[in-house]
């Protein structure tokens, strides 16, 4: 059998079976759900790299690539509703904080990317070597692990601040998703107060209705994504971060819960 003949018929083949699969088994849907969405925002970033050496380092690069990656969405079955738009769409610097969970938080906010605008985010330095192009894109890689970070951050806003830009920060720094927000990192709220500019939480509703890795279960199900008014820094001092930030936390604690309570009966 020629090669051409065997594709023909092999690809479509494997398509029905991992699809039986999926609707037989459980596990199966959830490792096929979560390998297809790793690999297509890793395989994004290098095919996107050749458009992003056209304006290297602009995020609006970034605006590009969610453009693209939050039609997976559909593929996953999530269906994503946004509250609070107006606090998103403001032609200003500000840094977003939200929760972190899983590796689907980026696909939520991808979706809502467009209304952001220009925007840029802050990941690990080990995930540089999967997403190159979003290097390109003007995310900012930093060692979690080094007394810099702070510095980082602090001149990545500098920039931001002249093109009214946006910072999207996870202050828990490593994604847990075991349903509440855990205790944040205080590197974005220095950075807020050094540069007075304001904080806009977000907060994403729990997947746990519908994607639990112990569990090994991935359905289809609905987020919420709350945007919540800003806060300003005015008048904060480095001395007042640990009250400033806790009070932060507890108010995205509170609609984390009402917003998961209600995801999940939907």
């Amino acid at each position: 059998m020629e090669l051409s003949n065997f594709r023909l018929i092999f690809l479509p083949l494997s398509l029905i079976v991992i699809l039986t699969l999926c609707k037989c088994s459980r596990i199966a849907k959830y490792y096929v759900k979560l390998i297809f969405y790793n690999s297509s925002i890793v395989l994004l970033s290098w095919f996107l790299i050749p458009f992003f050496l056209i304006r290297p380092g602009n995020e609006e690069n970034l605006l590009t690539y969610a453009n693209i990656a939050k039609h997976f969405t559909t593929l996953l079955g999530i269906k994503w509703t946004l509250r609070g738009e107006n606090y998103l769409a403001q032609n200003k610097s500000f840094i977003i904080i939200a929760n972190h969970q899983s590796c689907l938080d980026v696909l939520g906010l991808f979706n809502i990317w467009s209304i952001i605008g220009r925007l840029t985010g802050i990941a690990k330095k080990e995930l540089l070597f999967f997403f190159p192009g979003l290097y390109l894109a003007g995310t900012i890689f930093i060692d979690r692990h080094s007394p810099k970070g702070k510095e980082v951050i602090n001149e990545a806003m500098d920039r931001l601040k002249k093109v009214n830009a946006k910072l999207l920060v996870f202050p828990e720094g490593t994604r847990r998703n075991t349903g509440e927000i855990h205790p944040f990192k205080k590197g974005a709220f220095y950075a807020a107060i050094h540069h007075q500019v304001p904080i806009v939480p977000v907060v994403i509703s729990s997947y746990l209705h519908f994607v639990d890795h112990e569990k090994k279960m991935f359905d289809e199900g609905e987020m919420i994504i709350r945007a919540l008014p800003q806060i300003s820094t005015t008048g904060v001092t480095a001395k007042e971060i640990n009250d400033f930030m806790e009070r932060i936390r507890q108010q995205m604690i509170k609609v984390y819960e009402e917003t998961s309570a209600e995801a999940a009966k939907n």
